[in-house]
């Protein structure tokens, strides 16, 4: 890793940053996803059935996933 940052001059601190970004990017899409199908439902979906819509949709996700998007996105089943 050291040796892989030297050679590229890029700091370790840099890596991991944007790392970290392409990673976010992709649980951004997702949330957004995940979201609009949380709107469209009464907000009494939780993540087994939000997991039921987002595989109709073509989503490609799991529930654990979506429960950990839900907390931080702060959707909270009534």
């Amino acid at each position: 890793m050291a040796q892989a940052c030297r050679v590229l001059s890029v700091s370790r601190a840099g890596y991991y940053a944007a790392k970290k970004k392409t990673k976010y990017a992709t649980i951004c899409t997702t949330s957004v996803h995940l979201k609009a199908v949380f709107a469209e439902s009464p907000q009494t979906s939780g993540s087994c059935r939000l997991l039921t819509e987002m595989h109709k949709k073509g989503m490609q996700i799991g529930r654990y996933k979506i429960r950990r998007l839900m907390r931080e996105a702060g959707l909270v089943p009534v």
